[in-house]
């Protein structure tokens, strides 16, 4: 079978699974009864207690339990019509006057993202009393296998592509891809959600359920992709795939899990092809427990698929110059599919357009001799056009005025997050912006000394240029997002620039390995590093967010000397609240205004309508006090306030739980 009828293949099977997955996945309108044209009725499972925002599009009326809620548009989207009510958990009788073409929209406690489509599994169409919902509600189960299913599909294809090259594959290398992909996977797994919810993971998982059901569902009308249009597609698909799975983070956190895995699993081919077999585990098995790529390999966010990009990327350049010269005919496929990656990494995240002038340099890095120039001709002519061509055809939203909806996009993505401790200074503001030694300051500080000291000794390696010359390119290529206004977020934007780290480290024991002239030289050094890596991590698990090295005397050092972001994207948050929901009394009052991300601050049901809105921080009436962000924001506890709970990252204080002097701690009913 040839590549064109391989496509033919691919696209048949892909449509046949949508005709069948809309031949079996009701609409949710469906799940309930049809008393009149246009209105239902039925029950609305909520699964747990808490404020949900609930709301409609295109409706006219929502009530609940016989009250009409008082919608209106939301402050961010003006199509969502919605009210914020607190509910205990239970069942509820609703009815929706969906007019020809409503839909309705909530966030159930727990996510403060875009709205979510009220999936079929949450409705029923009976009362209360007789309703009943499996252990799935809240999930997509169906369209989570059927999205699982395309995806095969067109993995599949790939494999078949790149048939020739699978079977030429050593034996060796595939054990120890295999290892190392197993290694890396099970540290990522460990204790999945143990950081708790993230800044952003709500947005991700939010947005990319809706856009997988808009692409099961075939619905392709602009107002459907409007949903985090800041960012583009792909990372969303993958995490919308997850967010069918369950009512919660873990599936979608588990695939970013095994991304983060064939990241450094893919470190053991490339250090095969430009040192040895030995370097490319080593340099695996440093990628697997680094800090850093463990914390983002356990989030659903933008940088677990950025380095697989970006690695993927660089293995397939290696590859693209295998080989005698080729022809610029000859040269095309394997171009394009550098092209496709390229695109696949540009519209996960914008910043990764920085991969395409790295693509360019191993390109011609590793062109036969006399074939530089062609080349540049066909790389040119073939890898952007690609590229774009993947974005226009997976992003609905660039099939309408794509110029104008991108300048939205960029008009987001160009705002601050806000202020953020620096060396002692605070940054982060339009008046005080990032210095430029702002990434490889926090470069050189989340990294290992252990490794940082053995990619230095990569020196000694100054023969092999070319090798070098790549990792280097590889580590720099990420710094480059320093010429953009957004300087901020820590490593998060240059993470890539570890798996090069971890590579030049490897190459670096390597070379101590040879003047030792020790057989087993290199595995001892492999071993120890392996030791002193996973010390490290048992030290700040689980929050691998706040690592910081020995250099700069870790977090706690971090946090006393208000150098670097402590505790910044919500970590601790769940355990502080978990605290309070298990000692406060019914109905206290509390004050957690100076927590921050505040969206994943999710009390108990009864908490929420006494607590504190406005008014001094701490509030005289509060009976307990959350704080975080203290190395940003200290707080000097008021006379009246002690100390309850305090949580940690390897000794820098991430949040804390004050309560009312005096007042004793009642387990709550």
């Amino acid at each position: 079978m040839r590549a064109p009828a391989a496509v033919a293949c691919a696209i048949a099977a892909t449509g046949a699974l949508v005709a069948a997955r809309n031949a079996v996945v009701p609409d949710p309108l469906e799940r309930l009864r049809e008393v009149e044209p246009g209105v239902y009725e039925g029950s609305w499972l909520f699964p747990r207690g808490g404020p949900y925002v609930l709301g409609f599009e295109r409706g006219r009326a929502l009530w609940i339990d016989g009250v009409r809620l008082p919608v209106r548009p939301h402050p961010r989207d003006a199509a969502f019509l919605h009210a914020w009510r607190v509910y205990e958990p239970g069942v509820y009788r609703v009815r929706f006057d969906a007019g020809p073409s409503g839909r309705l929209l909530w966030h159930p406690p727990g996510r403060r993202g875009p709205p979510e489509y009220v999936p079929p599994s949450s409705l029923s169409p009976e009362p209360p009393a007789a309703a009943r919902f499996g252990s799935g509600a809240g999930a997509s189960l169906p369209d989570g296998l059927f999205a699982l299913a395309i995806a095969g599909v067109w993995a599949a294809f790939a494999a078949f592509v790149l048939r020739g090259r699978l079977r030429a594959i050593d034996r060796r290398v595939a054990a120890a891809f295999a290892a190392a992909f197993a290694l890396a996977l099970a540290v990522r797994l460990y204790d999945l959600g143990g950081a708790g919810q993230t800044w952003d993971e709500d947005v991700n998982w939010s947005a990319g359920r809706n856009y997988v059901t808009n692409l099961l569902s075939l619905d392709f009308s602009q107002a459907s992709w409007r949903f985090n249009y800041e960012h583009p597609p792909v990372m969303k698909y993958i995490a919308g795939i997850g967010a069918q799975f369950a009512d919660g983070y873990g599936p979608a956190r588990a695939l970013s899990a095994a991304m983060m895995a064939l990241a450094c699993a893919l470190l053991v081919p490339i250090g095969r092809r430009l040192w040895s077999l030995r370097v490319g585990v080593v340099a695996a098995m440093i990628a697997a427990l680094t800090p850093h790529l463990i914390a983002h390999g356990k989030v659903v966010g933008h940088e677990a698929p950025s380095v697989l990009w970006w690695t993927l990327a660089v293995w397939l350049c290696l590859w693209a110059q295998d080989g005698p010269p080729r022809s610029a005919r000859a040269m095309a496929p394997r171009f394009a599919a550098v092209g496709v990656v390229l695109g696949v990494a540009v519209w996960s995240r914008f910043a990764n357009g920085l991969l395409a002038p790295l693509v360019g340099a191993l390109l011609v890095l590793w062109a036969p001799r006399g074939r530089a120039r062609a080349t540049v001709g066909v790389g040119l002519a073939v890898i952007p056009a690609v590229a774009i061509a993947v974005g226009v055809a997976i992003w609905p939203r660039l099939w309408a005025s794509p110029v104008a909806h991108l300048r939205e996009a960029w008009a987001v993505l160009r705002q601050l997050h806000g202020p953020e401790p620096y060396l002692g200074d605070v940054v982060g503001t339009a008046a005080h912006p990032a210095p430029w030694h702002y990434f490889f300051v926090y470069f050189a500080a989340t990294a290992p000394v252990g490794v940082l000291a053995a990619a230095g000794a990569a020196a000694l390696r100054w023969r092999a240029a070319r090798p070098l010359a790549t990792v280097a390119a590889w580590m720099l290529a990420p710094m480059l997002v320093l010429v953009s206004p957004v300087k901020q977020d820590g490593v998060r934007y240059i993470l890539p620039a570890l798996s090069a780290l971890a590579l030049a480290a490897a190459v670096g024991l390597d070379a101590i390995a040879a003047r030792a002239r020790r057989r087993w030289a290199l595995p001892a050094l492999g071993a120890a590093m392996a030791a002193y890596l996973a010390a490290a991590d048992a030290r700040i698990h689980p929050y691998y967010l706040d690592y910081y090295n020995e250099v700069v005397g870790g977090p706690r050092g971090a946090f006393d000397a208000r150098a670097f972001e402590v505790g910044w994207w919500g970590e601790g948050i769940d355990r502080a609240i978990a605290c309070l929901n298990a000692r406060a009394a019914p109905g206290a009052v509390v004050d957690k205004r100076r927590l921050q991300p505040g969206h994943v601050a999710w009390m108990r049901a009864d908490l929420w309508p006494r607590r504190v809105q406005s008014g001094p921080f701490p509030h005289p009436s509060a009976d307990w006090v959350l704080v975080n962000g203290l190395a940003l924001h200290p707080f000097h506890p008021p006379p009246w306030l002690e100390l309850t709970c305090e949580v940690d990252a390897d000794g820098a204080p991430l949040a804390r739980v004050y309560r009312r002097r005096g007042g004793a701690p009642v387990a709550p009913r």
